[in-house]
């Protein structure tokens, strides 16, 4: 981990020299304010490589000793000998999972906003928008019921343009706009100033001017900041609850978020498995020694984190099930783990 950390933050530190100078930085503010969330989250991204690498080596060098043959010649079982591994294998396993879910979020909420505040806003192609209005928003709060807002400040929590609309059907049968609106943090409501309600049922279309009107809708200032690193910095407690919320209201597009819950207990298991198949692949006694097996081990592991992001892919951008998506490697490669036992000798 040592090792991966070093060459990592020095290659990271290279490609973004030009955004700590921009940020006039010293070393302590780079650090605070940067590698003490980025180095976790490369420690979170390796660490089944890490725990990989460090099985094909040790075991490796048992084999270049012939002490696993003197192991097994002595009457021990396979079985027995995988036990300590099965052992290191979950408890690295059951420390990856707890730190994905509570401890490495919390070093993401670190690196997401140097990223955000110093690499993205000077990034073209992040500031590209499809439509004109960078801060408008809408959103469906609840099943027959739609907000939008246009020109969102989150600094005085004020927009412009407001409307929400109340359909059955395929009929709006209620339409309020309003000019702005205000979070008021003593009645934790929005407040609307010069306001048009309208009301359509079988009577007809009523109107109805207000100068301000108090709104209660299941809708929170924080809901409304735009954060494309928000899924990265939620504990899973957290990013569970966001999902089910955003479920019930009909949100479209939560495939990254699900695949992101998902993948958070895949990984740790994951590290169970790459250690099953780092054991058979450095159990056997080669010419080429350490060095063919930790060759061997780096192509496992480059497939691994290749079908990984390949589904990751094909599950934001296309159709594949996010469950899917995070399972699918480990699947696969349990497959794999399990006929190299089989054909490993005992």
């Amino acid at each position: 981990m040592l090792l991966f950390t070093l060459v990592a933050v020095a290659v990271d530190s290279s490609e973004h020299a030009d955004d700590f100078v921009r940020a006039k930085f010293s070393t302590r503010e780079i650090i605070e304010k940067y590698y003490l969330g980025f180095v976790p989250y490369i420690w979170s991204l390796l660490f089944p490589l890490f725990v990989f690498i460090a099985v094909i080596f040790f075991t490796s060098r048992l084999a270049a000793r012939s002490e696993i043959i003197a192991i097994l010649a002595s009457g021990t079982p396979y079985t027995r000998f995988l036990r300590p591994y099965w052992v290191g294998g979950i408890l690295l396993a059951s420390l990856l999972w707890v730190g994905s879910r509570y401890w490495i979020p919390k070093a993401n909420i670190i690196r997401a906003e140097f990223q955000s505040k110093y690499i993205d806003q000077n990034d073209p192609t992040r500031n590209v928008f499809t439509t004109n209005c960078a801060n408008c928003f809408y959103r469906r709060i609840d099943t027959n019921t739609f907000v939008g807002i246009r020109d969102y400040d989150t600094a005085t929590r004020t927009a412009r343009g407001f409307f929400m609309e109340r359909v059955k059907g395929t009929r709006v049968y209620y339409n309020l706009r309003g000019e702005t609106m205000t979070w008021d943090t003593a009645l934790t409501k929005w407040k609307l100033y010069r306001v048009v309600e309208r009301k359509v049922d079988s009577v007809g279309e009523r109107i109805a001017y207000l100068d301000t009107m108090v709104l209660s809708i299941p809708l929170k200032p924080a809901e409304l900041r735009r954060d494309e690193y928000l899924k990265d910095k939620l504990t899973t407690p957290e990013l569970k609850a966001l999902i089910r919320r955003e479920k019930q209201r009909g949100t479209e597009g939560l495939s990254a978020s699900q695949v992101e819950w998902y993948r958070r207990t895949a990984t740790p298991v994951s590290v169970v498995l790459l250690t099953l198949i780092g054991v058979v692949v450095a159990s056997r006694k080669t010419r080429g020694g350490s060095g063919v097996h930790l060759a061997i081990g780096i192509v496992i592991a480059s497939l691994y984190i290749m079908s990984d992001r390949f589904s990751t892919v094909f599950a934001v951008k296309g159709s594949l099930p996010p469950i899917l998506a995070a399972w699918l490697p480990n699947v696969v490669f349990g497959g794999v783990a399990y006929w190299m036992y089989r054909r490993t000798p005992k």
